[in-house]
């Protein structure tokens, strides 16, 4: 008996099919199951966003809410004029954070301004002109001819009105510092609430964990100011980056070796001249008082430029530059060879780009379609968030068997709880339901972000398989261009969407499912930092770093199934494990070529990223005359620059990942081709002669 022949590990490589000449037509449509049920999700989810939009109201996320549950400041309304929160009894609330959240135990009532001078109910009530300051902060329709007692009584006014500032919409109180830590508030150390007398000392005590957010305020504020004085220059500086990108794109296809070589070579001038500003900045600072204490010693401070007078921060990011240049260095030295390859590789989708220049225009609709998808999500986050009805408890100073119950304040004065507990008030407390709507309401909030995670994915699936079918018909075409089919693009992005909506829902199933995975563990962590348990804390971020790992894989797996996709039309499964085995067989070369082709793409990115970094710091840092003028309106120059810095890498991945689908798919062709062909004249290679010459390979026939 003859020994059974043992199969390869990773597949047989792929024979000649004289009748394959790229994207195959004839297909059939693939994984229908995942494409109902992707469908059916899509219908649910506009189920939840119609529910969502009839319970909801973003007015709650806008206005603060008084204690009959009505919005101030709302246009249209009585209080339309009235946009600010009043608290009858700050004390009451035990942090000014609180407030952002649930109710505190006192009256609210909607304001046109904050009480700007310290007055009691008591003084004020003896002089008219005080009293008709002080009734602005009393219920709406008070007689104020009544004695101070019964407007007590009957909660109609405060004991006191301090000096306040509006913070979120709502009055908090105006506290000061003097010298020797004496604290005041409208030049006042003491003031009476009722009969009690309190040190403004004790107010302090309960807004004091609300400074933390008020210097975030300031600071948030400023930055909003630095973008309404600098937005037309941040537009100006990505519509350069865009004019680069394209036009590097260009210079690519006519000069790709050259542009790599230069490329590199500016990257490392561009660090280096960082590492050479760092260093005159930190000579600079030599001896200077006050330059030598340490970032640690500084602490957090809200004005950022302070950090940038002293020597370690200059040091810091010297030593980075560094670091970033050896490494650079190094791997230019170890990888000379292999990137000759890469310059091929780019030189061979250069050309496949210039015959498909549409592609260059898709990542525009990929942008548009994931807008209308993180649109749609946060609209319906919000609406969700609020939509819950307004709950009103029972509020009161002294002990009562109703409090804190529910109640109506339509009612509320008809109860008997007024009679038994006359200091007792029907107040608004929150937005909450007892309805199965209301219960279930962490449930759509789930399923709204699943969703946004399963289409945000669907869509980068589409471009990436419309993409690669495009430059598939490009490399299988034998006379280039003369055997591309007419509108790639167009024929591409049709097949997909007519036979392989159901592969890409699979796929973008998987990594969505992921992804919600990675959220809730994100979440878990949140909550443990409270608690000290440091096995669980262990675990949590070796699974953190399994899943994190998990995404990279699925996602290189799944770009290199949807090139399958787009080249033979079959399922997920059948293509994912196609390529899987494709590049397993050719794993050194496969790992080599397209890291290093990575890296130079990466590279011009960089230097894209660098050149309009370099010349927004010169402008808006005031380092040349004709930017001195906008420098000096802003509070942080650095704002605009992260801006525009953040907003050149958005645009010029989404230029690069055309070149860098075209790269992977030349590359899965080219070692499809290697596996199908020897060169014959039944069987000749489809790759270009620039390709085959550094493989010493040739197409026998053509030689003569």
């Amino acid at each position: 008996m003859e020994p059974e022949e043992k199969k390869p590990k990773y597949g047989d490589s792929r024979t000649f099919d004289p009748n394959f000449k790229g994207p195959i037509h004839n297909r059939s449509c693939t994984d229908v199951l995942c494409c109902l049920l992707f469908i059916l999700a899509l219908l649910a989810y506009f189920a939840v966003g119609l529910l969502a939009w009839s319970q909801g109201d973003p007015r709650k996320v806008i206005y603060p809410t008084d204690s009959r549950g009505q919005f101030c400041g709302q246009i249209g309304t009585p209080l339309e004029k009235k946009p600010l929160l009043f608290y009858f009894n700050i004390m009451k609330c035990a942090s000014p954070l609180v407030l952002l959240e649930f109710q505190c135990p006192t009256t609210q009532i909607c304001v046109e301004k904050c009480p700007e001078r310290f007055l009691t109910l008591k003084k004020a009530i003896l002089n008219k002109e005080h009293m008709q300051y002080f009734s602005q902060f009393c219920k709406e329709g008070v007689d104020t001819t009544m004695m101070a007692t019964e407007l007590l009584r009957d909660g109609m006014c405060p004991s006191v009105i301090i000096p306040s500032r509006p913070f979120t919409r709502r009055c908090l109180p105006a506290l000061e510092t003097k010298k020797g830590g004496v604290v005041v508030i409208g030049n006042e150390t003491t003031f009476t609430s009722g009969d009690v007398n309190l040190n403004a000392t004790d107010l302090l005590e309960a807004t004091k964990k609300s400074n933390i957010v008020v210097e975030a305020r300031q600071v948030a504020m400023r930055i909003f100011e630095d973008y309404t004085q600098s937005w037309h220059w941040i537009l100006l500086g990505l519509v350069i980056a865009m004019v680069l990108s394209l036009l590097f794109i260009i210079l690519l296809r006519f000069l790709a070796g050259v542009m790599v070589w230069v490329m590199i070579i500016l990257v490392i001038l561009v660090i280096g001249y960082g590492i050479f500003h760092c260093y005159m900045q930190y000579a600079a600072l030599k001896g200077q008082p006050g330059s030598d204490v340490t970032i640690k010693d500084l602490g957090l401070q809200t004005d950022f430029s302070i950090y940038l007078q002293i020597q370690q921060t200059w040091l810091a990011f010297m030593i980075i530059l560094c670091i970033v240049e050896v490494v650079i260095l190094l791997l230019l030295i170890f990888l000379r060879k292999r990137i000759l390859i890469a310059i091929a590789l780019i030189k061979e989708a250069s050309k496949a780009v210039g015959h498909v220049m549409s592609s260059l225009f898709y990542p525009v609709l990929t942008f548009a379609l994931v807008s209308v998808v993180i649109a749609y999500w946060a609209v319906t986050a919000v609406f969700l968030s609020t939509s819950s009805e307004p709950v009103y408890k029972v509020f009161n100073t002294t002990e009562c068997e109703y409090s804190r119950q529910t109640c109506k304040p339509e009612t509320f004065n008809r109860t008997n709880i007024s009679a038994q507990c006359p200091d007792a008030e029907c107040l608004f407390a929150f937005y909450g339901g007892e309805t199965y709507y209301h219960k279930y309401l962490i449930l759509f909030q789930f399923y709204n972000l699943f969703l946004f995670f399963w289409c945000v994915n669907f869509v980068t699936a589409l471009g990436q398989v419309t993409l690669a079918g495009a430059f598939a018909s490009y490399y299988w075409a034998f006379k280039k261009p003369d055997d591309i089919p007419a509108f790639p693009i167009f024929s591409s992005l049709g097949r997909a969407l007519r036979y392989h909506t159901g592969s890409l829902a699979f796929g973008s199933l998987i990594l969505s499912i992921i992804q919600v995975i990675r959220v809730i563990l994100e979440y878990l962590e949140q909550k443990l930092k409270v608690a000290e348990n440091r096995v669980a804390k262990f675990f949590l971020t070796c699974l953190k770093c399994c899943f994190w790992c998990l995404e990279k894989c699925i996602r290189f797996l799944n770009r290199n199934a949807y090139i399958m996709i787009a080249i033979y039309g079959k399922n997920f499964c059948t293509s994912a494990k196609n390529a899987f085995f494709l590049l397993m067989r050719n794993i050194v070369r496969v790992f080599v070529l397209d890291k290093v082709t990575d890296f130079l793409l990466f590279l011009g990115k960089l230097l894209i990223v660098g050149i309009v970094g370099v010349c927004c710091f010169f402008f808006f840092s005031g380092k040349i005359k004709f930017g001195k003028e906008v420098a000096s309106s802003l509070n942080y120059y650095w704002v605009p620059i992260v801006t525009v810095v953040f907003g050149a890498y958005i645009i010029a991945s989404g230029f690069f990942s055309v070149y860098a689908m075209c790269v992977d798919t030349m590359l899965l062709c080219f070692l499809e081709d290697l596996e199908r062909n020897d060169g014959s004249e039944e069987r000749p290679y489809f790759m270009s002669k620039s390709l085959q010459k550094i493989l010493n390979k040739k197409n026998k026939f053509m030689t003569k």
